[in-house]
């Protein structure tokens, strides 16, 4: 059978596969990140119970006092939640060493470092087949005598099927009647593609049907991704991971398009909760200080962006430039970007996105002032827009509801902040102060006040409070403030652009107002 008859057939009949994610310890040997424990607490507790990954690799053993610290707070955690089995400590054959340490942390899963190639064996290790197998059977007994679940990696296991096949079967003949869960094999140094996975995973398919493989892939060919489907395909039953793709060198594959690829190209199953990645995406870029490059699939800022008119379009007309990867499968939503190529439709749907109805005539006159722009700017922001609308249309916000007439907020060494607001809501003038923990809650425990005092009404909870600077806007100095809002029975999200952050999160607050006002 031929490779691509070959992909055909499995693609109808891949099983559900098994995610480990390794960001907690593969991840971390990314150059300059080193995590906190109680950093790894709140990743581990983010990636078991909210992204539901079936297995988590935490760290290496014997590494530091820091890494135990964080091993025993996570397997606590995990014992909490009946999920001690999904933690998982790299360990090695070091007489029991390895596992007396994972032990003392709570831990019950061991996943065993072998040298899966000759070369392995004897240069780094100095040792014969022979000497190693019988220390690592030495190895499964410490771990037996400890109540551990053993998983095995080969090391370099890719480079010893090119090499050194008969080593690989040496080994494995000798193992595969023992008590190893599962049998992981890393391209340690990323050097496959995928034709080459498949030829060996095959053979060792053929040689040991009944086993749990993993496949551990790298990224130094950007073939991790590519590489874990081609093991998939041929039989792995598990694939190990990583949030954001981060690891060694040029990283591991990406937990999230390995996610969308199985489902979508191949109909794997998995117990991934998708709604999910873009959040642990954006918790493991602020924890390692990584950032995320805008264009990573799935989680990149821009991925949901359409920057052609043509395609705001076609997305108004049955979703013609629509697939599979709809943004709010993965917790985000669609955005047009503006420039000389947006053309009116993707101009509409951002007009649509800050709640700004204008006339065709109006929408003609901000559509060409944006062409003028990108003529001088590569793309205009969506933070851009309300200026642009009102330097065009000199547009007052007359038909507010609600309105802030005159404010004052102040802050001083060893006192609480303080507020004084004077507002107009349908034509009633209201005034208020308040105190709080910073400038801005008290201005909205002052205007809290006036809801509940004047108008008997209860004012909306805060869900969330995000600062940024955009990346538009007519300065660098612009700070823009999202907020969501606890409104009925869903979520409301407005935002604020100004100098001040204040101001910008203010701004934000009177926009909610007002469409909470016309709704009534």
């Amino acid at each position: 059978m031929g490779t691509a008859q070959q992909i055909n057939s499995y693609r109808r009949i891949v099983p559900f596969v098994e995610i480990m994610d390794s960001t907690l310890r593969d991840g971390e040997q990314t150059n300059g990140v080193s995590f906190l424990p109680h950093e790894k607490l709140v990743m581990a507790r983010k990636l078991l119970h909210d992204v539901n990954v079936d297995r988590i690799e935490i760290a290496s053993a014997r590494v530091s006092e820091g890494e135990k610290e964080a091993v025993t707070m996570i397997c606590r955690y995990a014992q909490q939640i009946d999920r001690l089995d999904s933690v998982e400590v790299l360990g090695f054959v070091d007489d029991g060493q390895s596992v007396d340490w994972i032990a003392s942390c709570g831990g019950k899963v061991i996943n065993l470092l072998a040298k899966g190639s000759l070369k392995h064996c004897t240069h780094q290790l100095h040792k014969t087949p022979e000497e190693h197998i019988a220390d690592i059977l030495k190895e499964l007994d410490n771990a037996a005598n400890k109540g551990f679940t053993v998983n095995l990696y080969l090391e370099d296991w890719s480079n010893g099927m090119k090499d050194s096949p008969d080593y690989v079967f040496q080994l494995m003949d000798a193992l595969v009647e023992t008590e190893i869960k599962r049998f992981m094999l890393p391209d340690t140094l990323g050097v496959m593609n995928p034709l080459q996975v498949i030829e060996y995973f095959r053979k060792m398919m053929k040689r040991y049907p009944d086993v749990h493989f993993d496949f551990h892939a790298h990224n130094d060919y950007d073939l991790a991704v590519s590489n874990s489907l081609a093991a998939v395909l041929s039989g792995a039953k598990g694939i190990h991971v990583t949030v954001n793709g981060l690891g060694e060198r040029c990283g591991n594959a990406p937990l999230a398009s390995v996610q969308a690829i199985l489902k979508d190209q191949f109909h794997a199953k998995t117990n991934i909760i998708e709604s999910q990645l873009n959040d642990i995406s954006r918790m493991v870029e602020s924890f390692s200080g990584i950032a995320v490059a805008p264009n990573q699939p799935i989680v990149g800022e821009n991925v949901f962006t359409q920057v052609a008119g043509v395609h705001a379009d076609g997305d108004s007309k049955d979703k013609l430039y629509y697939n599979e990867l709809m943004p709010e499968r993965f917790g985000r939503k669609r955005e047009y970007a503006l420039g000389k190529q947006s053309g009116k439709a993707n101009i509409l749907k951002n007009l649509e996105e800050l709640g700004l109805d204008l006339t065709p005539d109006q929408t003609r006159r901000v559509t060409q002032r944006i062409i003028e722009l990108g003529d001088k700017k590569e793309i205009v922001t969506q933070e851009d827009l309300p200026y642009i609308v009102s330097d065009v249309l000199k547009h007052d916000g007359s038909e507010d509801r609600v309105k802030l007439l005159s404010y004052v907020v102040s802050t001083a060494y060893g006192l609480r902040p303080g507020a004084n607001l004077k507002v107009e809501i349908n034509g009633q003038q209201y005034e208020a102060s308040a105190v709080g923990d910073g400038q801005y809650d008290a201005f909205v425990k002052a205007l809290r006040y006036i809801y509940k005092k004047y108008l008997n009404r209860t004012f909306p909870i805060l869900a969330n409070y995000q600062v940024t600077i955009p990346p538009g806007g007519r300065t660098d100095a612009l700070v823009q403030a999202v907020i969501s809002w606890h409104y009925r029975d869903g979520i409301l999200r407005t935002r604020g652009l100004d100098a001040d952050q204040t101001e910008a999160a203010i701004k934000a607050t009177f926009k909610m107002l007002n469409i909470v006002e016309k709704n009534l």
